[in-house]
C-alpha cells in the first residue's frame, strides 16, 4: 500500500498543525484553495472561511458577556432585596411580630412567589398561625440536609398557599443545632424550583430567618 493511500483527514490536520509555515511557503495555495460554506452551497477561500469562523466566535462571546452582565445585575438586585428584608427584621422590637415580619418582607421583595412559615420548639411563640404542631412535618424538615426544591416536598404544605403551587421550595430553619421551623416558597411554574438547582441563596435566607426568629426562644 502506498504512503498516499494511508493519508487521512487526521494525519493531514496534524501535519498542518506541526508545520505552521506550510502556507507561508505555499501562499498561492492558501489564496486559491476553496472550502464549503457552512451555511450555503457555494465555496469560500480559506481566508474568507477563517473570517467567518472568527465572526461566529465573536458573536458567541458577545452573547456570553451579555449573559454574565444580566446575571450580575440580577444578583445585585437580589442582594438589595435581602438587605432591605434584613433591615426590617432588625428594626422590629417586638419578637412576637417577627414571624409576620419575615413573611411580609419576603412577599414584598419577591412578589412572584407565595411565602409561608411554620415554627415549633420556640417557647415564646404565641401566634397560632405560625405554629407547626404536625409531627410528620417536623420529621420531614428535620430530615432535610439542604432546602428541598421540586413539585412536591411535604404535600400538606401546599394547603398553606392561596393556590396550588407548580413547584415549591422548603427551607429548614435551625437554632443551635435543633430544628425550629420551615420557610416555604411556592411558584406557579413547575420548573421554577427544580431538584437540580443551586440552593445557596435559599440557605442564606434560611440562616437569616433562623437567627431572627431565635429571639422567640428567649422573649418573655
Amino acid at each position: 500500500m502506498s504512503e498516499a493511500a494511508t493519508l487521512t483527514a487526521e494525519t493531514i490536520a496534524q501535519f498542518l498543525q506541526d508545520n505552521p509555515a506550510f502556507f507561508d511557503e505555499h501562499a498561492e495555495l492558501f489564496s486559491s484553495l476553496k472550502v464549503p460554506h457552512p451555511h450555503a452551497r457555494h465555496t469560500l477561500s480559506l481566508g474568507e472561511r477563517q473570517i467567518l469562523t472568527l465572526r461566529t466566535r465573536n458573536k458567541e462571546l458577545e452573547w456570553k458577556l451579555s449573559e454574565l452582565l444580566h446575571n450580575a445585575n440580577s444578583n445585585e438586585a437580589i442582594s438589595d432585596h435581602v438587605t432591605l428584608w434584613c433591615t426590617h427584621m432588625l428594626a422590629e422590637q417586638d419578637p412576637q411580630r417577627l414571624p409576620q415580619r419575615v413573611v411580609d418582607g419576603l412577599r414584598q421583595e419577591f412578589r412572584m412567589l407565595e411565602v409561608a412559615l411554620r415554627l415549633w420548639d420556640l417557647p415564646a411563640l404565641t401566634d397560632e398561625r405560625f405554629q407547626g404542631s404536625d409531627d410528620m412535618l417536623q420529621a420531614f424538615v428535620a430530615g432535610l440536609q439542604k432546602p428541598y426544591c421540586g413539585q412536591e416536598g411535604y404535600l400538606p404544605a401546599h394547603e398553606w398557599f392561596d393556590s396550588k403551587p407548580g413547584s415549591v421550595a422548603m427551607v429548614p430553619l435551625t437554632h443551635e443545632g435543633r430544628s425550629i421551623g420551615v420557610l416555604a416558597f411556592a411558584a406557579e411554574g413547575a420548573e421554577h424550583f427544580k431538584p437540580d438547582m443551586g440552593t445557596t441563596f435559599l440557605e442564606i435566607l434560611g440562616k437569616l430567618a433562623s437567627a431572627c426568629l431565635s429571639r422567640l426562644n428567649y422573649a418573655a
